[in-house]
């Protein structure tokens, strides 16, 4: 044995080479031993599985069955349950009576809750004077011009009124010159519904004739203003949406009218069916 200066002990040449081949004679056992080792574990020990990312699911898609329009006329007077009309849907129309005594302070407040707007326009019915729209309407006797300027007086009466329907006009809409007067008259954004309170009226004919978008009325909801009536109404009114793809109805501010829509239309929307507003209903 030879021991340097540091004192180490030094391995010999023989030494070194046994320990050389020892190493290397081992290796391929602790391999072997290693690999036994990781099969054994992989077969008989099990790793909890690992988390797997779940999404919420998509709440199902229910088919679209037709779209409604709701339009609430005679707005503008007092102890009309207002409040109640505008929780139905944020797309329910509302078209306001220019001669109501609350017309332009409701149709403000319309406005602001983001509603849209119609001016309910006065016109001369059947059986006029005994029936009377009130004042300001347009009537049959009227000349052209006074047609225009009567029209224009009750549209200036509502705010923010994005379109026109007739409030009464049995006479008036079936009328062709007093139809192409009032029509002439709206400014030309403005569109026209008609109410079609008569079966010869002429009034969204002229319309489209004049290029002035227009549509007309499918169902009233509310000629029998009781709960049963509206909502079999409501129900003839869902099934038009549903044959011809849109549909408009009409009712009044009564209580069962609103009542009876606040309860239907969320069972309505449930359904597949969509409210809209008037301008987007006409063509």
């Amino acid at each position: 044995m030879i021991v340097g200066r540091e004192g180490r002990r030094r391995l010999t040449p023989r030494q070194s080479s046994f320990r050389t081949i020892a190493l290397l004679t081992l290796t391929p056992v602790f391999g072997l031993m290693a690999v036994l080792v990781w099969t054994f574990i992989s077969q008989n020990v099990r790793f909890p599985a690992a988390a797997k990312k779940t999404s919420k699911p998509k709440p199902a898609q229910v088919a679209s069955r037709g779209k409604i329009v709701l339009i609430f006329d005679d707005v503008g007077f007092d102890h009309q349950p207002l409040s109640e009309a505008m929780r139905i849907d944020p797309n329910v129309n509302f078209s306001v009576l220019p001669n109501a005594a609350h017309a332009t302070q409701v149709a403000n407040l319309l406005y602001e809750r983001g509603f849209e707007v119609l001016c309910h326009l006065p016109m001369e019915p059947e059986h006029f004077p005994r029936v009377s729209p009130g004042p300001g309407a347009v009537l049959t006797t009227m000349s052209d011009d006074e047609i225009a300027r009567t029209t224009m007086a009750n549209v200036e009466a509502v705010p923010y009124a994005r379109g026109v329907n007739n409030h009464m006009g049995s006479r008036a809409t079936a009328d062709r010159r007093v139809m192409e007067s009032v029509l002439a008259a709206l400014p030309e954004d403005m569109y026209f519904i008609d109410s079609r309170t008569t079966s010869n009226s002429v009034a969204a004919a002229v319309a489209h004739r004049m290029n002035v978008r227009a549509a007309s009325r499918n169902v009233f909801l509310d000629d029998v203003p009781t709960d049963p009536a509206v909502r079999q109404q409501l129900r003839v009114l869902a099934h038009e949406a549903e044959q011809h793809g849109i549909a408009i109805g009409i009712g009044h501010m009564y209580p069962a009218t609103v009542r009876v829509l606040r309860a239907e239309a969320p069972r309505l929307r449930r359904e597949g069916f969509r409210f809209i507003r008037a301008s987007q209903a006409v063509r």
